[in-house]
């Protein structure tokens, strides 16, 4: 049976830290996957990524025009979280295809939103949730699932950085703040874990007056209660060293992921099963490129992507629901909700590393 030789083409809108060290060269081991043009706010930044990668680059006034021009069939959106609804809208309505980065946004209202507008367009909505195509998380899954540690009882993690500053990550109005762009990572890796959607969350807010921290709070602490009992804690700080753990413990052992969420680094397992433990390294690879190389098959397919749009609200509205908490100093309830479908270990995609880059007018977020 031969290939399909068609290759999906993208355009991808913003050009900062996490699209400049890894969202564009990652189409260099994407096969299916063709960047085909570059949107920014900066001129000069797009004419010298432009000639790096040899597509066109386009002003964000430009969207819609230079998405037809250039015959784009998807957009990578990665603006900042507030700007997100509206660029899936946009495209959306252009007829494009939309892989938005998580958080899917900084409301609810926004989720719904976006979902609608990708509907009523006739266009697929994926949001990036690079480690569901991790062979270290899949495998984490695996355990978890397979009954090895037992009844699982709690999940635990925590996952910190030293956020530079100025920062549009600490910009209130953009949608910052460690909760929103950290503790995405701890709240979508206790409802894999688990399989489940917690039904009541209790949080505390922290900022220990760093002036850095004057719009958005520097850390986020949560407990979330899960069915049959479970609990959920995390720890998500921008003031805090470079960190990111996650132990899950079930009656007959413990399984620690320590790097959990790292794009840069081997993510290393730890399985404690009877007192005995058993050591995993997975190698670091592209995690980039197989949100891409899915995405694309899924078009080229016409198939239903996942993690989609619903998976992306069930996420923001954890999180909101921890911030009412944080704020209010109680424990909010939250509506019940359909767990979403489990990642397949069919989504494991794996594709070598891509080696250092060289940064165009943009600051890395972290010290």
């Amino acid at each position: 049976m031969k290939k399909n030789p068609k290759r999906v083409r993208y355009a991808v809108v913003a050009t900062g830290h996490i699209v400049q060290v890894a969202v564009l060269p990652a189409f260099a081991h994407a096969e299916n996957s063709e960047l085909a043009a570059i949107f920014t706010g900066d001129p000069e930044k797009g004419k010298k990524l432009a000639k790096k990668y040899g597509v066109p680059a386009f002003h964000y006034d430009d969207l819609e025009q230079a998405l037809g021009d250039e015959k784009i069939d998807v957009a990578y959106i990665a603006m900042p979280n507030a700007q997100h609804r509206a660029y899936t809208e946009r495209c959306a309505r252009a007829g494009v295809h939309v892989l938005c980065e998580k958080p899917m946004a900084a409301s609810e209202a926004d989720c719904r939103a976006m979902i609608a507008a990708c509907e009523k367009a006739g266009v697929h909505l994926m949001i990036a949730y690079r480690l569901h195509f991790d062979p270290a998380t899949i495998e984490a899954i695996k355990i978890a699932q397979s009954g090895k540690l037992g009844e699982l009882r709690y999940f635990s993690s925590v996952f910190g950085m030293q956020a530079a500053s100025p920062n549009i990550r600490l910009n209130k109005k953009s949608g910052g703040g460690a909760l929103l762009d950290l503790g995405v990572y701890c709240v979508n890796a206790a409802r894999y874990l688990f399989r489940a959607e917690p039904t009541e969350v209790v949080a505390f807010a922290a900022s220990n007056n760093d002036p850095r921290f004057k719009e958005t709070e520097e850390m986020h602490s949560a407990v979330l209660r899960f069915p049959e009992d479970r609990l959920a804690t995390f720890t998500c700080s921008f003031g805090a060293t470079d960190n990111g753990v996650v132990e899950l413990v079930g009656t007959k052992g413990v399984l620690r992921l320590d790097p959990a969420y790292s794009y840069v680094e081997p993510i290393a397992h730890q399985l404690t099963l009877g007192g005995k433990k058993k050591e995993r390294v997975f190698p670091r690879g592209d995690q980039f490129a197989p949100e891409l190389i899915y995405f694309s098959d899924c078009i080229l397919k016409g198939r239903k992507p996942e993690p989609d749009g619903n998976e992306g609200f069930a996420d923001v509205r954890i999180m909101l629901a921890i911030m009412k908490s944080a704020k209010s100093g109680r424990a909010v309830k939250l509506t019940p909700m359909t767990p979403q479908k489990p990642i397949k270990p069919s989504q494991k995609i794996t594709r070598p590393p891509v080696g250092k880059v060289k940064l165009v007018n943009v600051k890395a977020p972290a010290k």
